[in-house]
């Protein structure tokens, strides 16, 4: 399902929201739009890269998981129409693995869920990173790096579970359950 514009395309800069939770998809159209977008919704991979291939957005905000697809596909693919679509890649799944993934296939920047309008649109304006950010002092739980392991190895995999069950010497149930978790706090 695609929603049309909301704004005159022309004056405002073009916004594509790509997410499989409209409700979610509709409150954040709505504050968009209020910030001076004009926006354009899709919720699966193939409905955002039509939309795209007709009107290349000159900025997009992408969840990661889009039911059983990887936004990072959605990602590379919106590069290779033009490099300069500044891209914001949503998570409530968030991992180092896949945090890198999406800033090596062209993502601006990668932000976990919840997420603000604010907190995205200063994400769009970030074009270096920030070497003062300080360094943690305090080190990863053992059930962050083991949920950061496995998101390595399945990303590794093409998020194929069956596989990574594998590589892990892991029951195939067990990983579902693991994945099916929320990941464990810092």
């Amino acid at each position: 399902m695609i929603d049309s514009p909301s704004t005159d395309s022309n004056e405002n800069p073009s916004l594509l929201i790509v997410d499989d939770d409209t409700v979610f998809c509709d409150v954040l159209k709505k504050a968009m739009t209020k910030r001076g977008f004009s926006v354009t919704c899709a919720h699966t991979i193939d409905d955002a890269f039509n939309l795209a291939e007709t009107s290349t957005p000159e900025y997009a905000i992408v969840d990661l998981k889009l039911s059983s697809e990887s936004g990072l596909v959605l990602v590379e693919k919106l590069k290779t129409l033009d490099s300069g679509t500044r891209i914001v890649m949503l998570t409530g799944y968030a991992s180092i693995a896949t945090a890198v993934e999406a800033i090596k296939l062209g993502a601006t920047h990668y932000l976990a869920k919840p997420v603000d309008a604010d907190e995205i649109m200063a994400a769009f304006e970030r074009t270096t990173g920030e070497s003062d950010i300080p360094i943690s002092v305090n080190p990863l739980s053992v059930g962050r790096l083991e949920w950061e392991y496995i998101q390595r190895i399945l990303t590794e995999n093409d998020n194929n579970i069956s596989v990574t069950a594998r590589i892990l010497n892991m029951h195939r149930r067990t990983l579902q359950r693991k994945l099916a978790k929320r990941p464990h706090r810092e």
